[in-house]
């Protein structure tokens, strides 16, 4: 017998036993237990951040504007109550085209055509991410063939009563300058998510992208109003191109007062 030969090893083995196995696999899926909400709250902060610089992006648009025709854009021209017509129905986005690097699609529109008339057709279906917040559910950068629009113009409120004549900046056939805001800029929301369900107004050249608020942030209508998917509340751009979380439980007389242009609210806590 050769002196050096192997002796087989005992007490060894190569593999796990069943119950070692299925510890791994409880410790795995506890740790994605944990982590899951962690990523998807990471994810939701980063699609929040992307949606406030769209704002930013649209409020230095709306800037510009008013640099050069020293107003604001109109809100809807010409409004229509739906498709058709010789109204123009067009919005205030469509206004502010070359100040957000989309000069050669403001280039392709004719501003004295209705927004879905033949010739605006191929250029009102351009899709712009500026006007898109990833939160919403919708998909796609069109909606009925033309471009998608999640962000709307504040056209006045209807908490404190009717909204007429309109109590905003984005109004119907009116345009205003910056003393015409008498409650001030950083005071006065020109334009808000609108990015929680099905919206068919929501397109960027489609002048009925406008709402008066009548309920609270978020809340469950099939009005257009400020709603949005990122938990707790929406965001708003104000007239001083600040953007703010405006909270579900905002106290409705501050958001009735940000919605409006010159009724000399004093706003009186945070919002």
């Amino acid at each position: 017998m050769d002196a050096f030969q192997a002796v087989p090893a005992r007490g060894l083995r190569a593999g796990m036993t069943l119950v070692e196995l299925l510890v791994v696999v409880a410790v795995v899926s506890a740790l994605v237990a944990l982590l899951l909400p962690a990523v998807q709250s990471a994810r939701e902060a980063a699609r929040r951040t992307a949606c406030g610089h769209n704002l930013r992006h649209i409020g230095c648009a709306l800037h510009g504007h008013l640099l050069a025709k020293r107003v604001f854009p109109v809100g809807c021209l010409e409004w229509k109550p739906g498709p058709g017509g010789t109204s123009r129905c067009l919005a205030w986005n469509a206004f502010i085209l070359p100040w957000l690097e989309q000069q050669s699609v403001a280039d392709r529109l004719d501003l004295e055509r209705p927004y879905d008339d033949a010739a605006n057709r191929s250029a009102a279906a351009v899709g712009m991410p500026v006007f898109v917040c990833g939160s919403s559910e919708r998909v796609g950068l069109t909606i009925g063939g033309l471009g998608r629009c999640d962000y709307g113009g504040v056209a006045g409120e209807r908490i404190t009563g009717p909204n007429a004549p309109m109590k905003g900046v984005l109004v119907h056939d009116e345009q205003f300058g910056t003393r015409q805001i008498i409650d001030g800029l950083s005071k006065t929301i020109l334009v808000a998510e609108c990015s929680q369900g099905v919206w068919f107004d929501g397109q960027w050249i489609n002048g009925r992208n406008l709402f008066d608020q009548a309920y609270p942030v978020n809340w469950p209508t099939s009005e257009d109003e400020i709603r949005s998917r990122h938990p707790g509340g929406a965001q708003g751009l104000a007239g001083d191109g600040a953007v703010h979380m405006l909270g579900e439980n905002i106290d409705r007389r501050v958001l009735a007062a940000v919605c409006t242009r010159g009724r000399g609210e004093s706003l009186g806590m945070a919002w």
